[in-house]
């Protein structure tokens, strides 16, 4: 098994709304905002070749939408998802299954993309296995009000419509599905969208977490630094504190998808909670080995 960390671009979103209740004067001191009160964010996804299976781990927000959509945005970097798997010395058409954390569009938007003449959207990953769960579909496709502009139907009916989409089985017990279809761990969260999905992967005699959007940045980790956008930030509340204790106990790296500073890090346990221990770039980690 080989990881690779892919960048597919950046955006800006309200530091407000991804601090919650946190006051500014605390948050900015590890996410500065602009004049606008915006805070820089990644789209980072990752890809896994093992034999002879290429899974991408969520897509980033694609290309298909409006300039006035990108606008609310602020796209910003060189960063492509095309761009990046080419640094790797793969394409596209090379990835077998996108696992898919959640449907929000900062997630899955890269998924599908118009085809060559506009007039039709189709999956961006013509070969591959498109992954999410029953339950999580339904609460996309059926989706409340406080999430309707996150959950695009033009992002996520194609696959479906493709014949490509596949459900992994939710656990009746527990949180936790050991040895997934795609051969990692997966751990079921609530708090932010309903069974919202974070792959655990071993690699290298190392316990790596692709958090997405339990904990979107380094500056996220204390308990209560919990984003806006969630649904039910008390349950927030709660799984982050089991998943906190747990991943010091078990000595994860968390892998972060939008923090546009920093790849992983490590957790320490202190006399007010867990907090972060070190940051460490990709490479600083596992390509030293």
């Amino acid at each position: 098994m080989k990881l690779y960390p892919i960048e597919t671009g950046n955006f800006k979103l309200d530091g407000g709304a991804m601090f919650g209740i946190v006051p500014k004067v605390i948050w900015q001191k590890t996410n500065p905002a602009d004049e606008k009160n915006l805070i820089d964010l990644a789209m980072r996804c990752l890809l896994i070749e093992d034999g002879d299976r290429l899974i991408l781990i969520d897509t980033g927000i694609g290309k298909k939408q409006d300039a006035k959509f990108f606008g609310f945005y602020y796209l910003w970097g060189d960063a492509t998802l095309d761009r990046s798997l080419e640094k790797k010395g793969f394409h596209r058409d090379d990835i077998t299954d996108v696992f898919l954390t959640h449907l929000h569009f900062d997630h899955c938007g890269g998924a599908i993309q118009y085809n060559q003449e506009k007039d039709y959207l189709e999956a961006s990953f013509k070969n591959a296995k498109f992954w999410s769960n029953a339950e999580h579909w339904d609460w996309a496709i059926n989706p409340n009000p406080r999430e309707k502009a996150s959950f695009l139907k033009e992002n996520i009916l194609p696959m479906q419509e493709s014949g490509q989409l596949n459900f992994i089985d939710v656990p009746t017990i527990g949180n936790r599905l050991e040895n997934s279809p795609l051969g990692f761990d997966i751990l079921f969260v609530d708090g932010h969208t309903d069974k919202q999905m974070l792959p655990i992967i071993h690699y290298k005699g190392k316990k790596l977490v692709f958090i997405a959007d339990l904990i979107p940045c380094a500056g996220h980790i204390p308990l209560i630094y919990v984003i806006g956008y969630d649904t039910r930030p008390l349950l927030t509340v709660d799984e982050k504190a089991h998943f906190l204790e747990e991943a010091v106990k078990n000595d994860y790296i968390l892998f972060f998808e939008h923090d546009s500073q920093h790849e992983l890090a490590t957790l320490k346990q202190t006399e007010k909670g867990v907090r972060l221990d070190q940051t460490y770039s990709f490479s600083e980690v596992f390509e030293a080995q």
